[in-house]
């Protein structure tokens, strides 16, 4: 039961955690904004790993896509790699934890196969935490780099913290979004749920020590049977030829005196 348990947890955390990678790779709001020194607040700007969008103080929002990839940076580039990695090993490892789920009878597949499977899975799952976790900190340290960094420029506006500024003023400065927060968490149920389904591993498997004393009771029993099988088949002629040789015996001598 326990170990039943220990199971369902670990995949139920790694489920949320595959959403919340896949929630936040789809976000747009990975740098928003600073509005901390900006006077200007009738224009608020963020971007994400696809596209960068521009919110007035109406309401109205225009996003415009990324329509390059070569003219991307190259850690943009890693980050969208690691991100959709990430996803693919997630869901990849949800397949096989549900096959491998103890409460749940597939065919005659036994508790072995089921085990191996279940290691399998929570070892993906810890993979896939961890390329959600690289993707979201390496952004982050962008960011990071790019608030440090902001100089005054005289170029149009390009977007966030791969593009330029506003014209003639300052470059706005942008911090973490909500999108980072939510592929961090999302990566940490990840590789929390994939330890669990590691550790659920090992009680679905019956120790050594208890598999080979099976095993020699066993063989031991065996090997008994056919003893005592060959002994009750080699008795009766074992007898009847000593007999024989007794009789002969004896009506040797009697024929001798």
């Amino acid at each position: 039961m326990a170990v039943t348990l220990c199971q369902v947890m670990g995949f139920l955390l790694s489920l949320l955690g595959v959403a919340g990678v896949i929630a936040a790779t789809c976000m747009d709001q990975w740098a928003t904004e600073d509005l901390y020194d900006n006077i200007v607040t009738a224009v608020f700007s963020y971007s994400g790993l696809w596209r960068s969008c521009v919110r007035q103080s109406s309401g109205f929002t225009e996003c415009r896509p990324y329509f390059t990839i070569l003219g991307l940076p190259a850690m943009l580039q890693a980050v969208r790699a690691l991100m959709i990695v990430g996803i693919v090993l997630g869901a990849i490892s949800c397949l096989i934890a549900i096959f491998a789920l103890k409460c749940l009878k597939m065919g005659n597949m036994e508790d072995n196969i089921k085990a191996t499977m279940t290691l399998t899975s929570g070892v993906m799952f810890l993979l896939a935490g961890v390329c959600g976790i690289a993707g979201v900190s390496v952004f982050a340290n962008l960011i990071v780099t790019s608030f440090f960094f902001t100089t005054y420029t005289e170029g149009g506006y390009g977007g966030g913290v791969i593009g330029g500024g506003l014209g003639g003023s300052l470059t706005p400065r942008y911090t973490f979004g909500p999108a980072l927060f939510v592929g961090w968490i999302g990566g940490a149920l990840l590789v929390v749920g994939g330890v669990i389904m590691c550790m659920a591993c090992r009680g679905m498997v019956p120790p050594e020590e208890k598999r080979q004393n099976y095993g020699l009771a066993y063989k031991a029993a065996s090997h008994h049977t056919t003893v005592y099988k060959a002994d009750t088949r080699s008795r009766p002629a074992y007898d009847e030829s000593f007999r024989a040789q007794s009789m002969d015996g004896r009506h040797s001598n009697q024929q001798y005196v």
